[in-house]
């Protein structure tokens, strides 16, 4: 199990660091001139002098690689820049943006669970084919609404028309709500679209049967049985689904006119402000690669057969190598087929 999770750790900080890369050599053969973006578009009478002193200060004038290795350790160090358009340390800048994106990301994320995996329990469970169908048909069309629209669509009808929740700004708990629905909508359709399709193939596994025949009800077998079993694919996805939150806050945070990451982003690459940019990929990148660690580290508490295929690997390479011991090690056992919970 400790070889397991620090090789996760490992590949956690590999890709870390392979974004950042990517990030700043790309960002670098960008057709701007950061100097000329931190002078402003009215700093017409610059001249040529001022323009190399100002590149030599931040160090634009080095060779590419000498750039990357210093902003690399300066990344060591907790240290990711000062933003060329506001001149602030980008740490500060990503730092305020935190906070208001992470309250709409959390609660539409609790929001996409509970209603998302409601809707597939509920499709998989009724014993009404037609609304089953009809469940089953709101997954695709939730993934299909743009963004944008569905929000504007909640803004016309909580807030113009019933007045209930406020249009726009980032002040107090009811400016959460509307932004909150609207990140949820793609994520939830998303857990129902996977939940639901492996809740069937799942009720038709052997061990179903057996639960029921040992005289376990419908509900019993749909929550303890299956839906343990089921989730396994939606849980393998959650990095996907982390990525679409964040990658919907910054439609969601334009449209609602809320601070945060989202609108942080789309007002750095439009002024090419590259520390920034690099900022916040670094952040995305993190919350990837976390929600991927923690899902690597309790994918084995929920289906041991992870932890059990790496450690007959690990016998059979001992066994292969002992003196006197078979070439290619002795068979192992075969894995178990039955997911967890097949008792009633």
């Amino acid at each position: 199990m400790t070889r397991y999770v620090l090789s996760r750790i490992g590949q956690a900080v590999l890709v870390l660091w392979a974004a950042w890369t990517i990030s700043f050599f790309v960002l670098y053969v960008l057709p701007s001139d950061p100097a000329r973006i931190m002078l402003g578009p009215d700093a017409t009478d610059v001249t040529q002098a001022q323009l190399e002193a100002l590149r030599h200060q931040y160090g634009l004038d080095q060779p590419v690689l000498v750039q990357y290795f210093q902003h690399l350790g300066s990344l060591l160090t907790g240290d990711l820049g000062r933003s060329i358009g506001v001149g602030r340390p980008v740490t500060e800048v990503i730092g305020e943006a935190v906070g208001p994106t992470a309250q709409i990301a959390v609660v539409g994320l609790l929001l996409a669970i509970v209603f998302g995996g409601g809707l597939a329990v509920v499709a998989t469970w009724t014993r009404n084919r037609a609304l089953g169908q009809f469940l089953l048909q709101l997954p695709p069309v939730g993934v299909a609404v743009p963004g944008f629209w569905f929000a504007l669509l909640l803004v016309q009808w909580f807030s113009f028309g019933l007045h209930v929740f406020p249009a726009f700004g980032g002040e107090g708990p009811s400016s959460v709500v509307l932004p909150a629905i609207t990140l949820a909508l793609p994520t939830g359709a998303t857990i129902a679209q996977l939940l639901s399709k492996s809740l069937v193939a799942t009720l038709r596994e052997p061990y179903v049967d057996t639960a029921y025949a040992k005289g376990a009800g419908r509900w019993r077998v749909q929550l303890r049985h299956a839906l343990k079993n089921a989730a396994l694919p939606a849980l393998t996805v959650t990095g996907l689904i982390v990525g679409q939150l964040f990658s919907g806050t910054v439609v969601t945070e334009t449209v609602f006119s809320r601070p945060g990451l989202g609108r942080v982003t789309a007002t750095a690459v439009q002024g090419q402000d590259i520390p920034v940019v690099q900022g916040i990929v670094l952040v995305a990148a993190a919350i990837f690669v976390v929600a991927n660690l923690v899902v690597d580290l309790v994918y084995p508490l929920l289906d041991p057969r992870v932890v059990l295929a790496g450690s007959r690997r690990k016998l059979r390479e001992q066994d292969g190598a002992t003196p006197g011991g078979p070439a290619t090690g002795s068979p192992a056992p075969a894995a178990p087929t039955a997911p967890q919970g097949a008792t009633a």
